[in-house]
């Protein structure tokens, strides 16, 4: 069994930063995590081992006991700084600079008086972050739920991690329901999550099925799975090496690996030398 890994894969730059951020914190039983620092299981683990507080993201409503309160790579609105700097928190800002560029496009098109069209999914924490700031929005998941809007301004932008694909097809949908709207978009995918899917296109041209490398509530990881499986290539999710299955693998000859951004180096080589054990056992057999 060959294993082809993809040429853009893992951990990006923003989360990166955060990490490198986290590390500096001396005493991390006075800092309190606002959510996931990234939605990376091993990193999770490894912040409670050092004895960081954390909330979940979905019990953010109630303040932090600790006075100091690290702001995740996902980021939080303006609404919800002022929150919690009004309560005397100090904040440790780890925010991702990329999605801080898609709240301002947001707020950008809300100030020239657009009713704002976020494409993501619906309920993610940067999502989230976003529309508290908002007065006027619809989040879209998907073309099947645009409609007409009574709105003659209608501005978009996207969750960052969002496809490509899905943020034209949304797109072509607006346009094609609103034909005498004045729209507005503003491409706020970042980089990394382009350059991570445009490598898994490539190398789905080479495999027979593909590895897919990162957290469980990883949105850019869930759409590599997707992608896969849109393409009819068989897609296995995992966490870590331990998640691998053997028996998976029976019959590929050529199997990818990638990873989502959130995905620690040492994550994906562990993986990476799993699977060459793997595949030196089935040729003992």
């Amino acid at each position: 069994m060959r294993i082809i890994r993809a040429d853009v894969l893992g951990m990006c730059f923003g989360v990166r930063d955060a990490l490198e951020i986290i590390a500096q914190v001396d005493d991390p039983e006075a800092v309190t995590i606002h959510g996931e620092l990234v939605h990376n299981e091993t990193v999770l683990d490894d912040l409670h081992a050092r004895g960081f507080r954390m909330v979940g993201e979905k019990q953010r409503r109630e303040l932090p006991m600790t006075d100091t309160v690290l702001i995740t790579a996902h980021g939080v609105s303006q609404t919800e700084r002022r929150r919690l700097e009004s309560a005397g928190k100090k904040l440790i800002d780890t925010t991702c600079p990329l999605v801080l560029r898609a709240h301002d496009a947001a707020q950008k098109l809300q100030s020239d008086g657009y009713h704002v069209l976020v494409i993501g999914r619906r309920g993610h924490v940067e999502i989230q972050g976003v529309i508290e700031d908002l007065v006027s929005f619809d989040v879209l998941q998907g073309p099947e739920e645009v409609r007409r809007y009574p709105m003659r301004k209608l501005g978009i932008m996207c969750q960052t991690t969002t496809p490509a694909r899905l943020v034209e097809a949304v797109r072509e949908a607006i346009a094609r329901l609103n034909p005498d709207a004045d729209i507005r978009f503003i491409d706020t995918v970042c980089h990394p999550t382009k350059d991570h899917q445009k490598a898994l296109e490539r190398l789905l041209e080479q495999v027979e099925a593909v590895v897919v490398v990162g957290g469980r509530n990883s949105n850019n990881t869930r759409e590599l799975v997707a992608r896969c499986r849109e393409k009819d290539i068989p897609a296995f999710h995992v966490q870590s090496a331990a998640d691998l299955q053997a028996e998976w693998f029976h019959g590929f000859e050529t199997v990818g690996l990638t990873a989502g951004t959130s995905t620690l180096d040492e994550t994906i080589a562990e993986v990476q030398h799993a699977l060459m054990e793997m595949d030196a056992a089935l040729a003992g057999i």
